[in-house]
């Protein structure tokens, strides 16, 4: 049988990722080394917004959600995407109400949302990452810190290709674990208690893998990290006067740097947090949860530096669809 031809170049793509915490489209058309990007969207709307407590997605989160996603609608149609894919992640996994929304949505907006599993998540970070990683031999940590869960993927690379030898989901994400160990304390002290508590609880969770990981100790070690976290810590070990991509996306940064802003950064409160630039009101009352999320994947898998990524989920989405169609690089 012959090989799949390659649609269309005038085809475009699209890749929608609902997490607990953003809203993120991608819009682009293939191209020879990869593919470029059309328009893009993201939306901070808190859809698991006190899910932890509730075990429901709330009507205010919701709301936010529709609305982020009804703009994601016009773009689409704008577009005249041909091929999309749309995916929601932990809160609509874990929510009672779930699958109520999403008809919802489809309904209000007519985007088709598929809840995908934790590992379908993993895998599509990779995919979409994975070429950001520092050259090397040896097994190397992708991670991804949302808003309601952490995705850790251990991978090595065969021919310029991931493949994942374990993985493994905690349910702790930047949203789920500031609900359920807040840090709004009033005393720099209590402020530090709390973030030791955090780093307690997201520990014991990642405690079955560390184990797994413990017999690539005496080996070389690389570290990815894609998610809102290690962006903005990023930003911040920059001392960019806003956020900028480009200075960000590929960056490799030193691990102690990133536990020095961590620590920093935790012993404030949140109305200083927010007065740092690439923090601000949006971030600065959950960018301490994934600090501490942070600080525990580094006491898992240490190493001297890590990678950051501006890309995940919808990148891994974009290169599915675009591989499924013939499109290779």
């Amino acid at each position: 049988m012959p090989p799949p031809q390659p649609r269309a170049s005038r085809n475009i793509y699209a890749a929608l990722d609902l997490g607990t915490n953003n809203c993120r489209l991608l819009i682009a058309r293939p191209a020879k080394d990869g593919f470029v990007v059309v328009d893009a969207f993201s939306r901070i709307v808190r859809l698991g917004e006190g899910l932890a407590g509730s075990g429901a997605l709330s009507e205010a989160a919701m709301d936010r959600a529709v609305a982020a996603l009804s703009i994601c609608a016009t773009k689409l149609c704008r577009r005249h995407v041909s091929i999309v894919r749309s995916v929601a992640t932990e809160a609509c996994r874990r929510a009672t109400n779930g699958r109520a929304f999403i008809d919802r949505v489809h309904h209000e907006t007519g985007i088709a949302l598929e809840i995908i599993s934790a590992e379908q998540e993993a895998r599509l970070a990779v995919m979409g990452c994975h070429t950001l990683l520092e050259p090397g031999e040896g097994p190397a940590l992708i991670f991804d810190i949302g808003g309601g869960s952490t995705e850790l993927i251990l991978i090595e690379q065969r021919g310029g290709q991931p493949h994942v030898i374990d993985w493994f989901s905690a349910p702790w994400g930047v949203v789920s674990l500031t609900e359920s160990e807040p840090h709004d304390l009033p005393t720099r002290e209590d402020r530090l208690a709390a973030y030791a508590r955090m780093r307690a609880r997201v520990a014991e969770a990642f405690a079955g893998f560390a184990t797994l990981l413990a017999p690539y100790a005496d080996r070389p070690r690389r570290l990815l990290g894609t998610s809102g976290t290690v962006t903005t810590l990023a930003s911040v070990h920059l001392n960019l006067p806003s956020y900028d991509r480009r200075a960000v996306d590929g960056l490799i940064v030193p691990a102690e740097s990133m536990r020095a802003i961590s620590a920093r950064l935790s012993a404030m409160s949140i109305a200083e947090r927010a007065t740092l630039a690439c923090i601000g009101t949006e971030r600065a009352d959950l960018v301490v949860a994934g600090c501490a999320i942070l600080d525990a994947i580094l006491d898992i898998w240490t190493t001297d530096r890590l990678g950051v990524a501006d890309r995940g989920i919808r990148e891994g989405i974009l290169r599915s669809l675009m591989a499924r169609d013939g499109h290779s690089w």
